[in-house]
């Protein structure tokens, strides 16, 4: 192998945000790519990322010194008259003002705080630092790793670099902006406002109220329209007395932990909608109303947006980024509401992925390198041996058996007929907030009551929240709707009509799933285990959740250990060694 030092290395960094993450390109190939919460094992953690840095050096055998490039995803120069202009006409609050300051200063200073998390002296790193924005960070992790060689680019979430919408047009290697919403209009702030509102208060709780959304109706569709209005161009606007951002500004904190964001709904959105939902009150039909009309009209400006990028760039594929692409329910609805014939939304769509879209930005845009890379699974966090599981699970006293593979698939296919719960841990961590195959807990579809059992005894979370499928790739069009692949679980199908009391644990209350396809290329031991287990049962897919229970997903074996021990899992599979409960209680 070649020194390091005779490639091209970009480091990719998303600092100082939640889902703070890194990656590693070598000659425009990606290496290594993690979220700094699997390791420091906080949810969404926001700060510095300097162990997920050292774990993609590490991975690709790179030393500091031979990184060329460094690209952050953000840029505190970018739109600065905008700010300014927005700051003297608006007067947000203090301390906003100083929350944005003290974090702006921070990312203005990012090879110290580099070299600090790689022990070394400032110095000795000859790498250039670059800044690229939030929005060019997420349209460039969409299209440049994406199957199209042209393409309308959206990036839609909350804010970065003082924008929260940007449309774009993919060609060949490089991006070119065409339209842009700018703060303080955002969908992402509408949905975390009405998300806080409903009292799901942490960060990152708005998938909650998208499961919820199904249990209702849109009855309050007219005050939502009132809250956002679709304008020109594809552009949208807020009705501000709803919110604070605008008015009082919306404290965040980003200090090397959970990421909190301060109240954004409005007391005028209370009386306009009635009290606020306290985190311990019940839910009721008008809280599930009030999701289902955000949900609505989320969807409604959702696609005046992409059906803008359409008429506008005229390609009929379409790459998505950002938090906002992660609502799957309206992702479903593209190919009905749009006429896009191909949508990429990449594994790590949400701020993680900026990472990735820096670096890729930066060696396709500044450098002019042309595309190499295409990303077509999610495996790029750590990965372990067998020598590492066995040492796992013999350190926690546990007995276990090693199994050929045709054997695991085998006995785990008919454990998991048999209506148990098995948390299956193989390869890399997935890259992004989805399990898709190697960090995953497995049940039965076909068993009515897998979805509370799991929700109480395993994942101890909401009823209403609904669980995936996940199915062989080949066998999509008999059980959805639409067969169009989706390898990371991004859109919600209809299920067909008569296969949903044959799948009730990931037939969500509304006949729709957020299914995953697999495919023998890409995950072949996940495809092996999904077909033995439709030869015994006749049924191409199952029950797939992460592997967690209110943690980050479980990284490292040792991990997978203490949350099978901590839950009432019955079989715990590490590569090819199985463990059984029953064995335990005996022994």
């Amino acid at each position: 192998m070649k020194n390091a030092k005779s490639h091209r290395i970009i480091l990719g960094v998303n600092a100082y945000h939640g889902d703070s993450s890194a990656c590693l390109l070598r000659d425009g190939v990606l290496v290594a790519a993690v979220e700094e919460e699997r390791l420091r094992r906080i949810k969404h953690w926001a700060g510095f990322p300097s162990e997920a840095i050292q774990y993609c050096l590490q991975e690709a055998d790179v030393k500091p010194e031979e990184i060329d490039h460094v690209a952050f995803s953000r840029n505190p120069m970018a739109h600065l008259h905008s700010k300014v202009k927005f700051a003297i006409t608006h007067g947000p609050g203090l301390g906003f003002m100083r929350d944005r300051i003290s974090n702006m200063a921070r990312v203005s200073r990012p090879k110290d705080q580099l070299a600090f998390a790689l022990g070394v002296r400032p110095s000795e790193l000859a790498t250039k630092i670059h800044r690229i924005e939030h929005h060019l960070s997420h349209s460039a992790s969409a299209f440049n790793v994406s199957p199209f060689d042209n393409a309308a680019v959206v990036s839609i979430d909350a804010f970065g670099d003082f924008r929260s919408t940007m449309v774009s047009v993919g060609e060949g290697s490089r991006l070119k902006q065409v339209s842009s919403v700018g703060f303080p209009h955002s969908l992402g702030i509408l949905y975390t406002a009405v998300t806080q509102y409903l009292g799901f208060l942490r960060y990152g709780d708005e998938y909650k109220v998208m499961g919820l959304a199904s249990y209702g109706e849109p009855t309050y569709i007219e005050e939502f329209r009132r809250m956002v209005s679709p304008g020109s161009k594809g552009t949208f606007k807020l009705g501000l007395d709803y919110f604070l951002h605008a008015s009082l500004g919306v404290n965040m904190a980003w200090d090397n932990t959970e990421p909190r964001i301060d109240r954004a709904y409005s007391d005028f959105m209370c009386r306009r909608l009635g009290p606020s939902r306290e985190p311990d009150e019940e839910v009721t039909d008008r809280h599930k109303n009030i999701a289902a009309s955000l949900q609505a009209v989320l969807q409604e400006i959702y696609y005046h947006v992409l059906n803008y990028a359409y008429d506008a760039i005229g390609k009929k594929s379409l790459a998505l980024a950002g938090g906002v692409a992660f609502n799957s329910v309206a992702n479903g609805g593209i190919y009905a509401n749009t006429p896009f014939e191909d949508v990429y939304i990449q594994a790590a769509a949400g701020d993680a992925g900026t990472a990735l879209g820096a670096a890729c930005y930066l060696n396709h845009q500044v450098l002019g390198q042309p595309r190499v890379f295409e990303m077509n699974t999610a495996f790029w966090g750590p990965g372990f041996d067998e020598k590492h599981y066995v040492e796992s699970l013999e350190r926690a006293g546990l007995d276990y058996v090693r199994l050929s593979d045709d054997d695991l698939y085998h006995s785990c296919a008919e454990r998991i007929a048999s209506g148990k719960i098995l948390g299956w841990f193989q390869g890399r961590t997935e890259w992004g907030p989805r399990a898709l195959g190697n960090r995953s807990i497995l049940a039965d579809p076909r068993r009515p009551e897998m979805k509370d059992i799991l929700n109480s005894r395993i994942k101890r979370r909401e009823q209403f929240r609904p669980f995936a499928p996940s199915i062989l790739a080949e066998s999509v069009a008999d059980y959805f709707e639409e067969s169009y692949p989706d390898p990371f679980m991004m859109k919600v199908y209809p299920v067909k009509e008569d296969k949903r009391s044959e799948i009730p644990a990931v037939t969500h209350v509304d006949g729709t799933g957020r299914l995953q396809t697999v495919s023998k290329k890409e995950n072949p031991r996940y495809w092996a285990l999904i077909q033995e287990f439709e030869k015994q049962t006749g049924v191409p897919l199952i029950l797939n959740t992460s592997f967690n229970e209110n943690e980050p997903i479980v990284c490292t074996p040792e991990q997978a250990v203490e949350s099978f021990l901590r839950t009432d899992m019955d079989v715990l599979v590490l590569g090819n060694c199985m463990v059984e409960r029953t064995a335990i209680e005996t022994v």
